[in-house]
């Protein structure tokens, strides 16, 4: 039952930010212009798609620790807040570094 609890919120954990990282998968390709744009839009679902073993790994250890009594809601929360933007920061790097190379 656990383990299934862990499996339903991990995978909660990454439709929601594949749906935050969707919603923003438009702007960064918005800067290039618009012969290049569709192919930018290609290479950040690719991003979105690789990163996502490591999306729901995160989410099965923090709900661990959550079960575990080692972080709060507050804390699990913010923990969410930050890993969203620092993997989101990190898929955009990547995004800028294919698209020099296209």
């Amino acid at each position: 039952m656990i383990q299934s609890w862990r499996y339903w919120s991990a995978l909660v954990f990454c439709l929601s930010i594949t749906s935050s990282v969707s919603f923003a998968a438009d702007p960064p390709c918005d800067k290039y212009p618009p012969a290049k744009q569709s192919r930018c839009t290609e290479i950040w679902k690719d991003l979105n798609q690789e990163d996502g073993p490591v999306i729901a790994q995160f989410g099965l250890d923090q709900q661990k620790r959550r079960e575990e009594g080692k972080i709060n809601a507050r804390q699990h929360l913010a923990e969410n807040m930050t890993f969203i933007k620092q993997s989101t920061e990190k898929r955009i790097e990547r995004l800028n570094e294919r698209m020099a190379k296209e």
